[in-house]
Formats: structure tokens, C-alpha cells, sequence
């Protein structure tokens, strides 16, 4: 579900600031990046501000009315002057881009205006990315461009200087936290929620989220084996690890709840017991942080780190995890 204007506005109020003196000035720039990490809102920026470009009754002369025709066809995706691009596979193609020139060259079904969103715009092959350059270039005057990008570095200067950059940051996880309980999540679950993302309506999802509730458990007992031998730890994988965590974002997710364990760890060492988040585990992750060493746990989270780094680069996801796990037990200090 698409956040609202108001959760907007808790998340990234500079943002939305921004948006709104835009809208009431009728001054939008013609093409915008979004960017910054993953959960702090860029989409549903996005679509907020297509819904009050396009919204019948706005409120305030900014906000969206969310009941109109226009809103409702936005939030479903249907509307016909609204286009998103997503990556085909890996990378958004060339072809991807121009279809969509292709569809802006005709005449807007039901306005003058015509909104177009690249999602992971750093995912552009080269040659998309030169596609879009020349219709940035040339904009339509009705129309206009929304580049999400949780990687801004990867993306062509030439385009970012036709763009109007506007930064995402994450929300402080005191105030996530805060606002996760405020709504009816566990004090104990709020902090590792708070970590995973930035976006409240994705944390509520994920504690609802049975899979999400499993893999905690899952990825617990794979730390607990890892202090035994490496064939357990190989045989955990194929009995649990491997059967739960299938598709690529799953595993991601599943490296990140694997980072969070050591981080605990390193803050438990490092006297910061109050920014652990694994909190129902909390007594005995503070047996096992005497067990190890700070070097030792840098050394395991940076191998948690190139891990999922290889993850996005396509790397067999058995063999990873099975490389991973070697490399977390290797000249390990526990006992």
C-alpha cells in the first residue's frame, strides 16, 4: 500500500516540504532523482506527487485527495498517464526506454500532463541510459521524470545535471522505533523492524509477515550451529536455509538478519547493549560476545558484507551461502 501524504511527511519532511512549495508555486522541475536507501519512501514520494499532479480535488491546492477517480486509478496502477519502467531481469534496457518515448510522443490520453518513474534508474545499461539522456533533453513541456536510485553514484553525470536531486535520508531508528510501538508493534521487535528499513508500512508488513517471523528463527539457529563445526553448519543450510529462503530478495533479507547478529555482538562488546536489536536473544548473545573478539566480528560482518555484494552479482546463491559459511567459521574464536 502507498503511503500517504502525512506518513510522507513524518518520513522525510524536508522532501515533502519541497513538493508542496512546487505544487502551490506550479514550478515542478521537469525531472527529478529520487535517492537514497532502501525503505525511506522514494515510491511512494513518487506516487504521492503523481496523484497531486493529477488528483480532481486537491487539498490545500497540494495535497491529494485520495477518493477521486485519478488517485484511485494512480494507486492501482492504471492510470493511463502515469508510467513506471522497472528493470527487465537485471538492468533496464534500451528498449524499455524507448517504449516509453514511443508512448510520450502520443498525444496524453486524458491531460496535457504525462508522469514517468524509472525505478533503480542505476540499473540502465549503457545504452538506456543514453536514450534517456536525449529525452531529457528534449522534454515534453507537460511532462515529467522521477528517477529512483538507491545508487545515485552509478548513474550518469550528464543525466544527474538535467535532474533535480532530491536526497532521501533514513529516519533516526529512535523515531522508528517510536513509531513502530505507537502503532501496536512489540517493544521487542521494533529495534530489529527499525534496522531492516526505513519505511513504516514495509516494517508493519514484515512483523505480519509469516515467512519473515520464520526466518528469524532460521537464521538464529544457523548462528548457533556456526559455533559448532562447519558440516553442521553445511547440513543446516540444506535442511533449513535453502528450503526457506528461495528467491534472491529473500536471501538478502536473510544476509541482513545474519549482519544484525554480529552486530549485536560488536555493540554488547563495545558497551552499546542499549542499540541491540535482537532483543529476545538478548542474554545469550551477551554469553556468546565473550566469546569471541572485536577483530573477529569486524572480520565476520565485512565477509557478510562481500557476500551480498556478490548476491546482486548474480553469484549461485547455494554456493555463496555455502562459501559464507565457511568463511564465518574459519580461525573462529568461539568455544
Amino acid at each position: 500500500m502507498t503511503g500517504t501524504w502525512e506518513q510522507i511527511e513524518i518520513q522525510q519532511p524536508l522532501v515533502i516540504k519541497m513538493l508542496k512549495n512546487s505544487l502551490i508555486k506550479n514550478r515542478l522541475a521537469h525531472a527529478y532523482i529520487f535517492e537514497g536507501m532502501r525503505g525511506t519512501g522514494k515510491m511512494d514520494a513518487g506516487l504521492i506527487l503523481a496523484k497531486s499532479v493529477f488528483c480532481e480535488t486537491l487539498l490545500n491546492g497540494y495535497m491529494p485527495c485520495e477518493e477521486c477517480t485519478n488517485c484511485k486509478r494512480i494507486q492501482n496502477g492504471n492510470h493511463p498517464d502515469v508510467h513506471i519502467v522497472e528493470p527487465d531481469g537485471l538492468s533496464i534496457k534500451k528498449n524499455q526506454i524507448q517504449a516509453l518515448q514511443e508512448e510520450f510522443s502520443k498525444k496524453a490520453v486524458e491531460s496535457k500532463k504525462k508522469i514517468y518513474m524509472i525505478h533503480h534508474a542505476d540499473r540502465m545499461t549503457v545504452n538506456a541510459a543514453n536514450s534517456l539522456l536525449k529525452f531529457l533533453e528534449e522534454p515534453e513541456s507537460q511532462s515529467i521524470a522521477i528517477l529512483i536510485t538507491e545508487q545515485i553514484q552509478q548513474i550518469l553525470p550528464t543525466i544527474l545535471s538535467r535532474c533535480q536531486t532530491i536526497p532521501f535520508r533514513p529516519l533516526p531508528p529512535s523515531n522508528m522505533i517510536e513509531q513502530l510501538i505507537s502503532l501496536g508493534i512489540t517493544p521487542n521487535q521494533a529495534p530489529l523492524l527499525a534496522s531492516l528499513t526505513n519505511n513504516i508500512n514495509e516494517a508493519i508488513e514484515l512483523s505480519q509477515n509469516d515467512w519473515f517471523v520464520q526466518a528469524q528463527k532460521i537464521v538464529v539457529k544457523l548462528y548457533e550451529v556456526l559455533k559448532k563445526n562447519s558440516l553442521e553448519s553445511l547440513v543446516a543450510l540444506q535442511e533449513e536455509w535453502f528450503l526457506h529462503f528461495k528467491e534472491k530478495a529473500q536471501i538478502d533479507r536473510g544476509l541482513d538478519l545474519i549482519l544484525l547478529i554480529f552486530r549485536d555482538l560488536l555493540y554488547i562488546q563495545l558497551g552499546k547493549e542499549n542499540e541491540v536489536v535482537y532483543l529476545n536473544e538478548k542474554n545469550r548473545l551477551e554469553q556468546y560476545a565473550l566469546q569471541t573478539t572485536g577483530t573477529r566480528l569486524t572480520e565476520q560482518m565485512t565477509a557478510i558484507f562481500e557476500a551480498k555484494r556478490k548476491l546482486q552479482g548474480n553469484m549461485n546463491p547455494q554456493l555463496l551461502m555455502e562459501q559464507l559459511v565457511l568463511n564465518l567459521q574459519e580461525g573462529s574464536s568461539f568455544v
